[in-house]
């Protein structure tokens, strides 16, 4: 495997694009951010709109990583439980069914009073501990916590299918709802949800009486009394990225939905010390780690996950001020590492802060490296990037693009 002519990172700050805010005087948070290194970048490099599956679609963090990676989501995606579970180091084996879960909050009778359970940092080992390894209908049910509120389930035994709806209802205000098959003959998937719905319960019944849910009561905290999983799916089959491009490759990530996905095609993982995946996380580490990353690596992939959290909490004023710390990132990546490598910046999807989830809104996208053509764009935002020489892509178009610019890509033809 020969090295890389310029090593290439592609730095996806999750959720970063936005609409317009009226309490950032009509601008996105891209806008009324205060980033000089971006917009030099910008500037020096070339600029573009991109969906990162296509126009109009609202893309998950999976399939939208899936796509930037260069994978047709639509050919190979089975569903985000794989992906989380491999992420925070569970084994799946092929016929497991996986599920991505979060510790909630309900009440009595099952109204969900907060998906994330106050966000809830600490003490989920511990709840975790009392659900890991439980036997449902000859079922193994292995189940672990991730950063914060989230965790993964892992089903093991005969005769289950992943054709099943979730349980979480999404918002909050409405009551669990109950696992089905999403095709009422599916004799596999219907033995899944009986599962699925009985680890619920059993949830409920060991986690509403625990000693860290007492004590979050006692502090005024909202306790972490069910675990709601969704997104059940099996392992696809994919070819791994390195053997794909001829690159040696790693990912320095956050969560644990892309660190799987990162290890599933065949990514070294590197770990950042200080990033939670939360708003306290250290980018500054993060891009440290980068400089070192690229000093081995021909490709690298990083997502910040900040950004989405404030997308999702409907909060624009303080996802300008985590834009403003990526910016920071960045600039301390280039006082290191200089001009000798690629970077492809961008955002997996929008999450507008007036949407508080993901839209099919295009993403800003921005290239920079040595020997481009440049363009007209001055500043990086949604509105500037239009404008840009490289036009509007599709998530898929990017692998293709920093490949040829690193001089490893194959010629079409002769």
């Amino acid at each position: 495997m020969s090295r890389a002519l310029y090593p290439a990172l592609l730095l996806i700050g999750d959720g970063m694009g936005d609409r317009p805010v009226m309490e950032l005087g009509n601008r996105t948070p891209l806008e009324a951010a205060h980033t000089p290194t971006m917009d030099r970048l910008a500037r020096e490099g070339e600029c573009g709109l991109m969906d990162p599956i296509a126009p109009g679609i609202r893309a998950g963090s999976d399939t939208a990583h899936l796509a930037l990676l260069g994978y047709d989501p639509y050919e190979v995606y089975t569903g985000r439980g794989p992906f989380e579970a491999l992420g925070i180091g569970m084994e799946v084996r092929g016929g497991d069914i996986a599920l991505r879960c979060n510790f909630s909050t309900v009440d009595e009778n099952w109204r969900v009073i907060d998906r994330r359970a106050g966000r809830i940092t600490q003490g989920t080992e511990q709840l975790a501990a009392v659900l890991n390894g439980v036997e449902i209908e000859g079922v193994q049910c292995f189940f672990k916590e991730s950063v914060a509120h989230r965790g993964a389930l892992v089903l093991r035994g005969e005769g289950l299918g992943a054709r099943i709806s979730d349980v979480d209802p999404h918002i909050e205000g409405e009551r669990v709802a109950e696992c089905r098959p999403l095709d009422p003959d599916d004799e596999a998937s219907a033995r899944t949800a009986r599962v699925v719905n009985a680890f619920v319960r059993l949830s409920y019944e060991r986690l509403k009486d625990h000693p860290i849910n007492r004590e979050r009561v006692a502090q005024g905290l909202l306790p972490a009394n069910i675990v709601l999983p969704r997104g059940a799916g099996v392992a696809p089959h994919l070819e791994p990225f390195p053997a794909r491009h001829g690159v040696r490759a790693a990912a320095v990530v956050e969560t644990g939905l892309i660190r799987g996905i990162a290890r599933f095609v065949g990514m070294d993982i590197l770990d950042a010390p200080g990033t939670t995946g939360g708003l306290d996380s250290d980018l500054m580490s993060m891009g440290r780690t980068l400089v070192q990353a690229l000093q081995t690596y021909d490709f690298v992939l990083c997502n910040v996950k900040a950004p989405d959290l404030c997308g999702h909490d409907g909060n624009p004023v303080q996802k300008v001020e985590v834009i403003e710390r990526m910016d920071a990132m960045l600039r301390l990546m280039l006082e290191t590492v200089g001009h000798d490598f690629y970077l492809a910046l961008s955002a997996d999807h929008s999450t507008p802060c007036s949407v508080r989830d993901h839209s099919g809104d295009p993403v800003p996208l921005l290239i920079w490296g040595p020997d481009l053509r440049g363009d007209e764009v001055q500043v990086f935002h949604e509105r500037a990037c239009m404008r840009g020489g490289l036009g509007r892509l599709r998530g898929r178009d990017l692998v293709p693009i920093l490949t040829q610019l690193m001089g490893i890509q194959e010629k079409f033809g002769a």
